[in-house]
């Protein structure tokens, strides 16, 4: 009885990931950094990461608007215009662009391996270089 159990909560759990993966392919495009460049500047910048971690880095014209605030700032975003994400590796960009879905946006994209993966410019705060 038990076995029986844990194998439906196993199939259960595959299944709803497999519907995540699928669903966050439909609704985010994932760009190259090259792509991302030739984007990103006509569209809504937004590092979802948290502000220490923008404060150490970030993407030259960046917003921050970390994943932990997007749910009390999404009114900053205009649904009108393409919305480029970044975050340290990818996650945090993939689950507000799920969030940004179901508040009505339809122009998402994040850049493929995140920041750590950029060559690009970036800048650093005043406060993080003491």
């Amino acid at each position: 009885m038990e076995l029986g159990f844990l194998i439906a909560i196993t199939i259960a759990f595959i299944l709803f990931s497999l519907y995540r993966y699928f669903k966050q392919k439909k609704v985010l495009t994932t760009l190259s950094e090259e792509e991302f460049r030739e984007g990103y500047r006509k569209a809504q910048l937004i590092d979802v990461r948290e502000q220490k971690e923008f404060d150490g880095g970030h993407i030259l014209g960046a917003r921050n608007i970390p994943l932990s605030q997007m749910r009390q700032r999404i009114k900053e975003l205009r649904k009108d215009q393409p919305v480029y994400l970044y975050c340290q590796s990818g996650a945090r960009s993939m689950r507000a662009a799920m969030l940004l879905n179901k508040k009505g946006y339809k122009d998402l994209n994040h850049l493929k391996g995140g920041f750590k993966k950029w060559g690009g410019k970036i800048k650093q705060s005043k406060k993080s270089q003491y």
